[in-house]
């Protein structure tokens, strides 16, 4: 008994609704399907489909067994379809969003080390800090930061992102350094718009809300808030892919080490899992181990 054959022929039954337009599917005879079928239930020793003269229905065995059986076979698709495009060249445009600073500064290398090894594909980025639609805007994919909601699409955590609470040593030395949260109310904020940062200390029981930020700034991006704090403009929270070389550097240092906020995630986010594109599968290959395990941007 082929174990992945009478899977095929369970699951197109059960899709199809009859054995006879399930053989259709496979182009295999009705007889042959039902004895695949039959074969499985009795390896499984499991009653997986009801059959009378008019109709087939599942039973609950058999649906739990088909919801896993349907991820089986999209794995094998993709263990073949990979396999089989190690002999092809990926090639076409790649259209790929991703955030502004995270894409102006841990892009550049990526891209140019991916171009190496798939020459034939052509990289069309588009940069934004807003939530592009994939599907809408024409997207292969979209890089996103943050925990992401349950949806449609295919999100894959390709590394964590870390925030902290940064300020430049003259503002601090003027300002002074606050302790916990409540003294912010005292502080300069700088602010990110396209972030509430209304939970960035709910793990220790304080909403933010409480907490009255004085705030003269707000911008989109995060390269100009640290630019602002590094002047001495005030407090931000901000991701170390865009602080680590300013903390390194002595040009900002983190407060608050013991209130920092949750981590983050980037991902990588894609309309569908079956028939991947051979470039878009080699891109998401490529980048799912790229920046190292913590994030070299994390060794500051």
């Amino acid at each position: 008994m082929d174990k992945i054959d009478t899977m095929r022929a369970f699951s197109s039954v059960v899709q199809e609704g009859s054995f006879s337009k399930a053989a259709d599917k496979l182009k295999l005879s009705p007889q042959l399907v039902s004895k695949y079928v039959s074969q499985l239930e009795a390896h499984l020793q499991t009653r997986l489909l009801n059959r009378t003269t008019r109709r087939v229905s599942t039973t609950e065995a058999g649906i739990s067994y088909f919801e896993r059986c349907q991820q089986v076979l999209i794995d094998i698709e993709d263990m073949e379809n990979s396999l089989g495009k190690l002999h092809q060249q990926p090639s076409g445009v790649l259209r790929i969003s991703a955030p502004t600073s995270f894409g102006m500064h841990h892009l550049p290398k990526l891209l140019v080390d991916f171009h190496r090894q798939y020459p034939l594909v052509e990289v069309d980025l588009q940069l934004s800090d807003r939530k592009v639609d994939i599907i809408e805007e024409g997207l292969d994919m979209a890089l996103r930061i943050g925990e992401l909601k349950s949806s449609s699409f295919v999100a894959k955590k390709i590394a964590p992102i870390r925030l902290v609470i940064c300020a430049s040593p003259d503002y601090l030395a003027i300002n002074g350094i606050p302790k916990t949260p409540s003294e912010l109310v005292n502080h300069d904020f700088l602010r990110y718009s396209f972030s509430e940062n209304s939970n960035i200390f709910s793990k220790f029981n304080i909403k933010a809300s409480d907490i009255k930020f004085r705030s003269h700034f707000c911008a989109d991006n995060g390269d100009l808030l640290v630019n602002l704090a590094i002047e001495g403009g005030g407090i931000t929270i901000q991701p170390t892919f865009i602080t680590g070389k300013p903390l390194a550097e002595g040009n900002l240092q983190t407060i608050l080490d013991d209130y920092e906020p949750d981590s983050m995630g980037l991902y990588v986010v894609y309309a569908h899992r079956r028939h991947l594109a051979s470039k878009v599968r080699c891109f998401i290959d490529f980048i799912e181990h790229y920046f190292g395990t913590p994030p070299y941007w994390d060794n500051y």
